[in-house]
C-alpha cells in the first residue's frame, strides 16, 4: 500500500492506495475517518485498486481554511491519481459527497454503493435527531468532548433501538477513538452543497447503484435510503438486519459480500 498527500485549494488531503485492478474509492462517514474501512481494504484489493482518503477536516487531512466543496476535493483525488472512472463506496456524510460528485461529473463514476445516507436537501429530520444535534452542539460549546462523543455513539453506533451494551464494545471503542481525534477540530471554512440540491436531481444519476442501510439505524436514514432507491433509476436496496449506521464495521463479512456481489453483477458489457 502506498500513501501520500494531495494539495487542494486551501488545504491538503491524505490518501492510501493499493496496487492493481479497476479503481474503487472508499469515503468515510462523518463520525469516522479512513480507518473505518480497515476490514474492507484487504478483501476489496483482491479484485480492485482500493483508494481511501480522509475528507477535509478529518484524519490526516487538513482543516478547512475557507469555504469549499467536498465533491471538488473528490475530483482532486481522481485527477491526482489519474482515475478516468472509478467505483465509489460511501457511508453517511460521504454518500452525499458521492451523489454530488456523480451529478457534477457523471462521466467519472462507474458504479455507486451508497450506505446509510441521503442526498443534500433531505430535511425530514425528526425531534430525536434534532435534539441529539442540539445536545452535541451544547457539549462542544461547553468543552465537554467526552459527552459530545458519547452523544454521537448513542445516536449512530448504538442507534435508537439499542443500548450500548447491545453493541460490540471493540467497534464502539474504535469509533470513539476516531471521534476523539476528529470531533474537536474547528476549521475556518464551510462545506458547500452542489446547486441545485441533489434531492431534486436524483433521476439524473445513471450509474448502477446499490443502497445499503441497517434496520437499527435512525428512521430518517432508513427513509432517505429508500428515497434514493426509488429515485435513482435501476437502484437496488439491501436492508441489513441487526446493524445501525456503520454496517461495514458491524458486519464486515456480510457487507463485503453484498458489495462484491453487486459489483460482480453490475459489470458493464
Amino acid at each position: 500500500m502506498t500513501d501520500g498527500t494531495i494539495e487542494v485549494p486551501g488545504g491538503s488531503l491524505y490518501f492510501q492506495q493499493t496496487a492493481g485492478g479497476d479503481p474503487l474509492v472508499l469515503i468515510h462517514a462523518g463520525i469516522a475517518d479512513l480507518r473505518m474501512w480497515d476490514a474492507q481494504v484487504g478483501p476489496f484489493s483482491e479484485r480492485f485498486q482500493v483508494i481511501r482518503y480522509d475528507v477535509r477536516g478529518f484524519g490526516r487531512s487538513s482543516d478547512p481554511a475557507g469555504d469549499f466543496f467536498h465533491h471538488e476535493d473528490l475530483l482532486a483525488v481522481f485527477d491526482y491519481l489519474a482515475l478516468a472512472r472509478a467505483i465509489i463506496v460511501a457511508v453517511s456524510m460521504a454518500g452525499s459527497i458521492a451523489i454530488d460528485f456523480t451529478l457534477a461529473h457523471p462521466e467519472r463514476v462507474e458504479r455507486l454503493v451508497l450506505v446509510a445516507t441521503g442526498p443534500n436537501g433531505y430535511d425530514r429530520w425528526g425531534d430525536e435527531i434534532r435534539h441529539g444535534w442540539s445536545e452535541e452542539a451544547e457539549a462542544i460549546e461547553a468543552g465537554d468532548m467526552e459527552r459530545a462523543i458519547e452523544i454521537n455513539l448513542r445516536m449512530w453506533v448504538d442507534g435508537p433501538q439499542r443500548t450500548p451494551g447491545q453493541v460490540d464494545p471493540t467497534m464502539r471503542q474504535r469509533v470513539h477513538e476516531m471521534l476523539e481525534l476528529n470531533l474537536p477540530r474547528q476549521g475556518e471554512g464551510e462545506a458547500l452543497d452542489l446547486e441545485p440540491l441533489a434531492i431534486t436531481r436524483l433521476d439524473q444519476i445513471k450509474a448502477p447503484t446499490l443502497v445499503i442501510v441497517g434496520d437499527k439505524d435512525a428512521p430518517e436514514i432508513i427513509d432517505s435510503s429508500r428515497l434514493l432507491a426509488r429515485e435513482i433509476g435501476g437502484a437496488r436496496i439491501q436492508e441489513m438486519a441487526g446493524v445501525a449506521h456503520l454496517p461495514n464495521m458491524e458486519r464486515p463479512e456480510e457487507f463485503n459480500r453484498l458489495v462484491l456481489d453487486f459489483l460482480a453483477s453490475s459489470v458493464r458489457p
